[in-house]
């Protein structure tokens, strides 16, 4: 099971790097060009919610079948995890900021919604996307990807 849940896991953050960064491009464009706010906008960014939101679920799911978290385990001593770099990464650091960034699409997408005109809508979006790019591309374990 836990080779199905890695390969997912792994394979589906392609996807939700590339549609983030899509949706985050898009609310960028509607800010500086003035666009009207259309439905395809509001697709896009849904699309990059959906995805984030199923990437978050897939990687609770590793959390608790991983080898590689510890939290679990019986007589850890959690300053030893803290003081290795590769297991503070998958104990602590990477979930935690990935949680942060499905937050911020979470609330980005919510408070967009709650916008009556274009600019603002896609102010909300740029700023919050923006934010959640930015966490996501700072904890991928880009020695894994490639």
């Amino acid at each position: 099971m836990y080779r199905a849940v890695f390969f997912l896991h792994s394979y589906w953050a392609y996807l939700v790097v590339l549609i983030v960064f899509l949706a985050t491009i898009n609310a960028l464009i509607g800010v500086f060009t003035k666009k009207p706010y259309g439905a395809k906008d509001f697709r896009i960014s849904l699309f990059a919610l959906i995805c984030t939101h199923l990437q978050l679920l897939i990687g609770l799911v590793l959390f608790f079948v991983s080898d590689k978290i510890v939290w679990f385990s019986e007589n850890v001593d959690m300053s030893l995890v803290m003081k290795n770099k590769m297991m503070r990464l998958y104990n602590v650091e990477h979930p935690l900021l990935m949680i942060i960034a499905v937050i911020l699409i979470t609330i980005g997408y919510s408070k967009h919604k709650k916008k009556l005109s274009s600019a603002p809508k896609f102010k909300t979006l740029a700023i919050f996307y923006t934010l959640a790019l930015a966490a996501i591309l700072y904890m991928i374990p880009w020695s894994i990807w490639f």
